[in-house]
């Protein structure tokens, strides 16, 4: 154990590299942040950077940035971009893209869904967006002169979920439908994060925790818990009908492909056509899709309702709009206030909360005077990035007008990544960005809502989940509640 530790700190190859000592002898020093401490290591790398610098050793494996300049030289198209398998293993689905570290075989899985998620997919199936927004009205607005108050976060999650599962599997789970928007489902999904930190750091308990069989887990587990594996079993079953049917399907009509159709009618190798890629491709690309997308919607509407002056410009904009077209996705997509508005409220709200780190495999990188190794796992952060004081002058305050103004545009254009850069960039992107659109479009038209009980701290990260987690996400207290106190007729569609 001695020479190991006097390996790590004197004569590895990340020797050289300010940094924690504890961090460089163990993962036990991440480990404690994010098990103990509930998933505070990304912020304790904030702390760390304003110590040593901005490139730190955070493990004895890996080292993170925190210089905006060099992120587009780190998340690029070019060149083999190696994923850290060390993080990815938590999460138990190694047949996915996503979850793919060598770039070849990564860049071959992307390509059999990638056309699944193009803007022109996206574009042309934007009626599914538009239907399941108008449910969502449709609830509130039953809700409006109530007594009660709403729980809208846990609505916009139930919204985004039907979303995903109409657009990827051909599938309506009906979230919206269901008295409390299957609020066990969102409960499971936003402290699902907690299961991945441990995982992260044991290995063998992702895999034996998937090993157990769905009866026995079912009659373990909470309601909660239970209504998600449910959701997992019926995914299963569905990759087995669609595969089966497969051969006699008519996969001419795009807008009636699904996820599925798409991997099996690849030009992917029969080997990664089984039932165990489906169902792990299935599994990530509708779980990065749920929380993700209803966490930056959350902030949106929390944003504009607490702030009149937005809100007014907003509906301004809105207004000029024909109402034969007013809520086509081409002519959202042309305001530039609205806009400016949801790119602000991803800029605060990023996808992922943690690090995303990148091996160049076959060559060394170099930052500022220092050699990085070829084959060293290097890390960046969007949401330490989204708030860097350069950048964004008071980046804690919501302003859209950073977006307004072109030449301010354009200092950050390429440091802006709520989807992150380069040949791992979210493949659902433009399916969250034509729901961001959508839907708070259809709720800023029809509906004034009143914030109960809310505040800043409800839309402001406190927990690395890898995804985001905010002070009072739902399963603990409430992530907000909005009040309905009117209806705005005179703006309906």
């Amino acid at each position: 154990m001695a020479s190991l530790i006097f390996y790590r700190l004197y004569l590895h190859p990340l020797a050289k590299f300010p940094g924690p000592k504890l961090a460089a002898i163990s993962r036990h020093y991440e480990a404690y942040y994010d098990v103990v401490c509930n998933g505070q290591y990304t912020f304790k790398l904030a702390e760390l950077h304003r110590r040593y610098g901005p490139i730190i050793r955070i493990s004895p494996y890996e080292l993170h940035i925190n210089d905006p300049s060099f992120y587009e030289k780190l998340y690029r198209q070019d060149g083999r971009w190696n994923k850290y398998e060390w993080s990815y293993k938590a999460f138990s689905a190694p047949d996915s893209a996503i979850c793919t570290p060598d770039h070849d075989l990564h860049k071959q899985r992307r390509a059999a869904t990638a056309p699944f998620f193009s803007k022109a997919s996206v574009t042309r199936k934007q009626g599914i967006i538009h239907n399941l927004a108008d449910k969502l009205c449709d609830r509130i607005g039953k809700s409006v002169n109530s007594e009660f108050s709403m729980n809208i976060g846990t609505a916009i999650s139930a919204f985004t979920r039907d979303v995903a599962t109409q657009f990827i599997l051909g599938k309506d789970y009906r979230n919206l439908d269901t008295e409390d928007f299957n609020a066990g489902m969102t409960a499971v999904l936003q402290s699902s994060g907690a299961i991945w930190r441990v995982t992260k750091h044991v290995p063998w308990l992702g895999p034996t925790i998937k090993s157990l069989p769905h009866s026995f887990m079912e009659r373990i587990a909470d309601d909660a818990t239970r209504s998600f594996l449910i959701f997992l079993k019926d995914c299963e079953l569905t990759a087995r009908a669609a595969m089966s049917a497969y051969a006699t399907k008519d996969l001419d009509d795009k807008d009636s492909r699904t996820i599925i159709d798409e991997i099996l009618r690849s030009d992917l190798p029969s080997n990664e056509k089984t039932l165990k890629h489906v169902n792990d491709e299935v599994g990530t690309i509708t779980g990065a899709a749920f929380e993700t997308t209803a966490q930056a919607l959350r902030q949106v509407l929390y944003q504009i309702y607490s702030n009149k002056a937005i809100l007014s410009r907003l509906r301004a904009e809105l207004s000029t709009l024909p109402s034969a077209n007013g809520q086509n996705l081409a002519a959202l997509e042309r305001l530039p206030y609205l806009t400016a508005i949801l790119m602000e409220a991803l800029r605060l709200s990023p996808g992922v909360a943690s690090r995303l780190a990148r091996i160049a495999p076959d060559r060394d990188l170099v930052y500022d005077k220092w050699t990085i190794p070829s084959g060293t796992p290097v890390g960046m952060t969007a949401l330490l990035m989204h708030k860097n004081e350069i950048l964004y002058p008071d980046p804690e305050k919501f302003d859209p007008e950073r977006w307004i103004d072109i030449e301010a545009r354009k200092k950050v254009d390429k440091t802006f990544a709520p989807f992150s850069r380069g040949t791992r960039i979210c493949l659902g992107m433009h399916l969250a960005w034509a729901e961001l659109y959508i839907a708070t479009t259809s709720l800023v038209r029809r509906f004034d809502l009143e914030l109960d009980n809310a505040g800043p701290k409800d839309v402001v990260c406190v927990s690395d989940q890898h995804l985001f987690e905010t002070s009072y996400s739902w399963y603990l207290r409430a992530t907000f509640w909005l009040l309905l106190i009117d209806v705005m007729d005179h703006l309906r569609l």
